[in-house]
């Protein structure tokens, strides 16, 4: 389990072929769930407010950022839709 935080745009202090992966933690959530599409990747977090927020990365970089999803599932949904 590894512990990332980020400045809203990248991952801060990681090398550049680090991975979130399930159960990490970013910016003080938890790690999900997490898919991938192409080159990029995404990671399902529990939020403070028991929502779902999902971060889009490609690398280490933050590419999307989507939050106040009730569910898990609902979330999973809009990657899979490409409304994320």
């Amino acid at each position: 389990m590894a512990i990332y935080t980020s400045d809203g745009k990248q991952l801060l202090n990681v090398e550049y072929d680090d991975i979130v992966e399930v159960n990490d933690t970013v910016d003080g959530m938890l790690v999900m769930s997490k898919d991938t599409r192409g080159d990029e990747y995404v990671v399902f977090m529990l939020e403070a407010n028991r929502n779902i927020c999902a971060y889009v990365f490609d690398e280490v970089f933050i590419i999307g950022r989507v939050s106040g999803f009730e569910s898990l599932p609902d979330a999973i949904e809009a990657w899979k839709n490409d409304e994320i």
